[in-house]
Parts: structure tokens; C-alpha cells; sequence
């Protein structure tokens, strides 16, 4: 089963987010538990807690459907110890966040060197992080989006994936998020050759790992490493690479999230994507 919707808004609560998703003909969402852009956020009150898991229980969303996003201003691999433990606190304080929710994953980004360590080094610090992390949560497990390779980004080649994933003790709590504008833009080309990319991965970090994915067309062409989502079908990687995702068997059961540009067209574009994978409604 293909599980597909978009990141919608949690604005005026958490527990809108179900309810927005559903408005949309989506049977998976993502969403922030706080404020993407500040540090800290006032604690959720039981009241949204309850309605959160009241609404997602009237709509169908199981936890498996629900791939919530960490803080934009987190960075696990921070070069500077007391920006790195800053980091490591609030990336803690969102896996709370999610375990009081009933979600039983959390996406986030690697982590930068800023051009300050070896990405060997960054990576470490980024693995030493969500082994801390996770040792001090239960239940969430942590899921490493790759990125477009922009500025300082790492996680944007499948060895890096499989560098940090390698360093985490716990494999049953990590896993990893692909979003196709970000892996067209670093370099893997999923419109000419989708059997490849979808194979190196495989190879390199596995399948058994995909704990999500986010779909969106690229504004930046193959390989420029820049960070330009666009609408499924408006940019370079096309429709086609999209109605080979949703037709293949190896990628069930995890949630799948727009984050395209246009989100008044996320309704036509979810139909869209629900029909490549034989879906009714």
C-alpha cells in the first residue's frame, strides 16, 4: 500500500494537521510539532496531545503514516561543541515531542561541517548525536533525509547515509527519508536512469532502511546542488520518474509527502500520484 499525501500546516495546533491532511485526499502527512525556525516552543498542552491522537484515529492515520519534520536550526554535526549540544537538546526535546504524540518517526537532516571539519568528523558528530538522542527517547525512530548537497550539507551521496547509519547502535531506530528533488539535485538521476539510482541505493544503504520519502519535482537541474523544490511534472526530473516511485513494490507501507511549491494543486497532484499506484481514492 502506497501511503501519499503532503507536509500540511499545524498552525493553530497540532492537532490540525490530521484534519488538513484529510481535506486534502491524503493518506499520509507530514508536519512540524513546533515552530521550525525557533529553538524552543512552549511545551504541548494535553488538551492537543489528545485531540492530535483523537483526529488521526477519526481519519484513519495510523503512526506509520505520519513522518513529522525536525527544526530547520538543528545541526547534529555542528564543529562547535556548545552549538552541537544546543542542537543535540532540541533535536531530544522534538523526539519527546513526537513520543507524547504517538509518531514513531522524525525526519531531520544530517548536519553541516560548515567547511570548519572533514565531513568524515562531521559525520561522526552527527552519529554520536543520535546515538546520545535516541538513549534518551523510546519508541521514535530517527530518519536521515539526504539532502540536495548545498553549502556545507552532508548526506547527500547514499555513502554518507550509510556512514552515519553504520556509527548508530541501535539500527532498529534509524532509517531514512529520500526526497527526489534533493537526489536529482546532488547528482542521482531518477529521470533517465531510475533502475540505477533505485538499485545503488539498495546496494548502499538498503531498502529495509526507506522509512520514508518526500516527492518533489526540482527547479535545479542534475547534479547542481541546489535546494529548489517545484511542482510534480514542472521541473527537471518530469512525471515519469514519479509513475515509476508510486509502481514500485519495493517502496509500501511508509508515508509519502509533497512539499511541491504550489500547495493549492497538492489535491490534483496526490489524485495524480494515487492513480500511478492503482488507487481508487
Amino acid at each position: 500500500m502506497k501511503y501519499i499525501g503532503a507536509h500540511v500546516s499545524a498552525a493553530g495546533g497540532v492537532e490540525n494537521a490530521p484534519i488538513r491532511a484529510h481535506e486534502i485526499g491524503a493518506t499520509a502527512f507530514a508536519l512540524f510539532t513546533k515552530n521550525q525556525r525557533q529553538w524552543h516552543a512552549k511545551p504541548l498542552s494535553e488538551k492537543s496531545i489528545d485531540a492530535f491522537k483523537a483526529n488521526c484515529e477519526k481519519y484513519g492515520y495510523t503512526n506509520k503514516q505520519i513522518l513529522p519534520h525536525d527544526s530547520y536550526l538543528i545541526n547534529l554535526g555542528h564543529p562547535d561543541i556548545d552549538k552541537r549540544q544546543k542542537s543535540l537538546d532540541a533535536f531530544i526535546d522534538e523526539l519527546k515531542r513526537c513520543e507524547q504524540l504517538g509518531i514513531s518517526l522524525l525526519n531531520f537532516h544530517p548536519g553541516s561541517h560548515l567547511r570548519e571539519i572533514s565531513e568524515e568528523i562531521c559525520m561522526d558528530y552527527i552519529a554520536e548525536s543520535i546515538n546520545f538522542a535516541l538513549d534518551q527517547t523510546q519508541g521514535v525512530t530517527a530518519v536521515l533525509e539526504n539532502t540536495a548537497g548545498q553549502g556545507s550539507n552532508l548526506g547527500y551521496k547514499h555513502e554518507q547515509l550509510a556512514y552515519i547509519i553504520d556509527k548508530v547502535e541501535d539500527k532498529t531506530r534509524v532509517g531514512v527519508c529520500i526526497d527526489t528533488c534533493h537526489a536529482y539535485a546532488a547528482g542521482y538521476d531518477l529521470k533517465n536512469d531510475y533502475a540505477g539510482v533505485m538499485q545503488d541505493f539498495s546496494d548502499v544503504v538498503g531498502f529495509k532502511y526507506l522509512k520514508g520519502m518526500h516527492i518533489n519535482d526540482s527547479k535545479a537541474t542534475l547534479g547542481q546542488k541546489l535546494d529548489r523544490h517545484h511542482s510534480l511534472g514542472q521541473g527537471e526530473i518530469g512525471w515519469a520518474c514519479f509513475e515509476k516511485l508510486m509502481q514500485d513494490a519495493r517502496i509500501d507501507e511508509i508515508p509519502m509527502t509533497l512539499e511541491t511549491i504550489d500547495m493549492a494543486i497538492w489535491p490534483e497532484e496526490i489524485k495524480a500520484l494515487k492513480t500511478f499506484a492503482g488507487l481508487s481514492s
